[in-house]
Order: C-alpha cells, then structure tokens, then sequence
C-alpha cells in the first residue's frame, strides 16, 4: 500500500464503502461522492483489467470500453507490479458466484 494515500480522511472513506450492504446503496453512495465521469473512469478501468486478466488484446479491450492505449497501459501496469488488489477482488467475485 502506498504510504502516501494512508491518511485519516482516506480510512473514513474506506469505512463508509465498508459499511455499505448492496449494490443499491453502493449507487446511492457514490452518485454522492462521485461524479458521473469519475465514476465511469473507475468503472472503465475496472473492466480493462478484468478483459486483460482474460486475455484480451489491447484492439479488443479499446474497442469494448472505449479506453485509450495510455489507460490500458496504465492498468496492466497495474496489474503486473501493483498491490494485487485487483486479483484479489476477481477471485472473490469468482467464489461469489459458485455460490
């Protein structure tokens, strides 16, 4: 984790999002905090990685989601030297949904 980001503000952020309980919320929330391009920004980048985790081609991934080649860069950076955070949240996506 990035020592930098570690403040007050960012836990009281992070316990907010914790203590929401359903995807309903979740809009209700961020539509709060959030604007709509930010949130799409968030969502694009979320989907980049899960289309490289799958093995997806820069072409293919741009197409679908509209990302630029410096975005998708950007998240498979991410997704080879970063914190594994993504991974993390696919496999638990993954175990949800064998239940």
């Amino acid at each position: 984790m990035n020592k930098k980001i570690r403040k007050e503000a960012m836990d009281h952020l992070f316990d907010a999002i914790l203590c929401l309980k359903d995807r309903e919320e979740c809009y209700t929330f961020f539509e709060d905090v959030c604007t709509v391009n930010e949130l799409f920004s968030i969502a694009q980048r979320f989907e980049v990685a899960h289309m490289l985790r799958e093995q997806k081609t820069y072409l293919d991934i741009a197409e679908k989601t509209g990302a630029s080649t410096a975005t998708i860069s950007r998240v498979n950076r991410s997704l080879n030297y970063g914190n594994d955070g993504y991974d993390m949240v696919f496999e638990r996506m993954k175990e949800q949904k064998k239940e």
